[in-house]
């Protein structure tokens, strides 16, 4: 018998809201949980989200995607130090402060290999997962990295993809706290970081389950 397929969203060091999720939805061997990326940053622990991702790669196969705000910090520990001023603005002030750190070079090894190894993209038979957007005309192995990682739906909403899969996407935050379904792209990115909470989809059954900051399990959509 296959395994689930489930999608979580911008996790932004919300601990809390992981651990929750994570518990409610029980992962099991045969699932496999893509995690849309944007692990650090702006939330209160992101050096424990990393943790728990590294463990639940244990428990389940997990197909990380990097994100934006992973990709920055990556960079700057490969020589960008001109990214630092503003990876600290945008919440990297907090990842720094989680890991008890005063600089990026002090994070331990093991969290930096995590998202080094983390994936661009992944697809299936019926969809395909990213962090941001994508080009609609390109293969996703031809895709632009700034749209994998920096697209925001409120910029530009993508049409269908050529392949005719369903795209699951984050980093958009939909602050009511509610998925974006235009049946071709669905976006779960659901603001957990501000007043609203953490997504994951089973993305062929349906079933969602949201978890706020604090790590409160909601019954229905927050907002």
């Amino acid at each position: 018998m296959l395994g689930r397929l489930i999608a979580i969203g911008d996790v932004h060091g919300c601990s809390k809201a992981l651990a929750a999720v994570l518990d409610a939805m029980e992962p099991r061997g045969r699932d496999t949980i893509v995690t849309l990326g944007d692990y650090i940053d702006r939330g209160p622990d992101s050096a424990d989200v990393v943790e728990q991702l590294i463990r639940l790669s244990e428990r389940c196969r997990l197909v990380p995607l990097l994100g934006n705000h992973d990709e920055m910090l990556l960079k700057i520990l490969s020589g960008h130090q001109y990214l630092l001023h503003d990876w600290l603005v945008f919440g990297g002030d907090a990842t720094l402060a989680s890991y008890r750190c005063k600089t990026p070079q002090e994070l331990p090894p093991a969290h930096v290999g995590f998202l080094r190894q983390c994936l661009d993209w992944y697809e299936t038979a019926g969809h395909f997962f990213v962090h941001a957007g994508y080009d609609p005309r390109r293969k996703l192995k031809h895709q632009p990295f700034e749209r994998l990682r920096w697209q925001s739906l409120q910029e530009q909403t993508p049409q269908p993809h050529r392949s005719g899969k369903i795209a699951v996407v984050g980093h958009t935050a939909q602050k009511d706290g509610t998925i974006l379904d235009l049946g071709y792209l669905r976006c779960i990115d659901t603001w957990v970081y501000g007043d609203g909470c953490l997504t994951a989809l089973d993305v062929l059954q349906g079933r969602t389950w949201q978890a706020d900051q604090h790590g409160r399990l909601l019954q229905r959509s927050c907002g």
